[in-house]
C-alpha cells in the first residue's frame, strides 16, 4: 500500500500512480466542511482518514464517531479509517460497532502497552486483510514516559513486525518525509 497525504497532491503537480492512496489526518482539518470539500475533489481516488484520539500535540483539532458516520457513508471512497491510541481491542469497539462494513479499520499502534496487546487488537478486526500503522515518534515517547529503557524501543519494533509479518497483517510505517518551504498556514495547528 502506497500512502500518501493529500496534502501533497493539492499543492504539487505531482503525478501519482493509480494505486495511491491519499491520507488525510483529521488533526490538520479545521472543520468537516474542509473535510467534505478534500473529498468532492478527489470522488474517483481511494481515502485513508486518521481520526486522532487522545491526541495533545498540536495540531489538535478533534471529531467524534457520530459526527464522521455521516460523512463515511456519503464517501465510498473512504476505505480506511485509522483510529490514534489504541491499546487493546475495547479501544476499538466502538469503531467496530458502528463504522460501515466495507471501511477497513485500522488501528494505530503508538505504545508500549498496544504492542504487548497487538495480538488482541489484530483479533478485533473484521476485515480479511487487517493493517496497522506504526507511529515510531509516539512509541519511542511511550518508552521515555513509562520510564523504560530507551534501548527497548527497537525490541518492540521487531516484535511488532515479527507479528506482522507471521500473520499476514500488514504494518504501515513511515517512509521519509517532505519538507517545504511555502508552508504558510498557522491555524491548523490549533482550532
Amino acid at each position: 500500500m502506497l500512502l500518501i497525504s493529500q496534502n501533497i497532491k493539492n499543492h504539487y503537480n505531482l503525478e501519482f500512480p493509480d494505486d495511491v492512496i491519499l491520507r488525510i489526518n483529521l488533526a490538520w482539518c479545521n472543520n468537516l466542511e474542509e473535510l467534505k470539500e478534500k473529498l468532492s475533489n478527489e470522488k474517483n481516488g481511494k481515502f485513508f482518514l486518521d481520526l486522532p484520539q487522545g491526541r495533545i500535540k498540536p495540531p489538535n483539532n478533534k471529531y467524534s464517531l457520530e459526527e464522521m458516520i455521516p460523512i463515511l457513508e456519503s464517501n465510498k471512497q473512504i476505505r480506511y479509517f485509522a483510529i490514534s491510541n489504541v491499546e487493546n481491542k475495547n479501544d476499538l469497539q466502538p469503531f467496530l460497532d458502528k463504522l460501515p462494513g466495507y471501511v477497513n479499520i485500522v488501528p494505530k499502534i503508538e505504545s508500549t502497552k498496544a504492542v504487548i496487546n497487538i495480538k488482541e487488537i489484530c483479533n478485533s478486526l473484521k476485515t480479511e486483510k487487517k493493517i496497522v500503522m506504526l507511529d515510531h515518534d509516539d512509541l519511542f515517547s511511550s518508552i521515555i514516559r513509562n520510564h523504560e529503557d530507551k534501548n527497548n524501543f527497537q525490541k518492540y519494533i521487531k516484535k511488532l513486525i515479527d507479528f506482522c509479518r507471521e500473520n499476514d497483517i500488514s504494518l504501515l510505517r513511515t517512509v521519509g518525509v517532505m519538507f517545504s518551504d511555502d508552508e504558510s498556514r498557522t491555524t491548523q495547528y490549533e482550532k
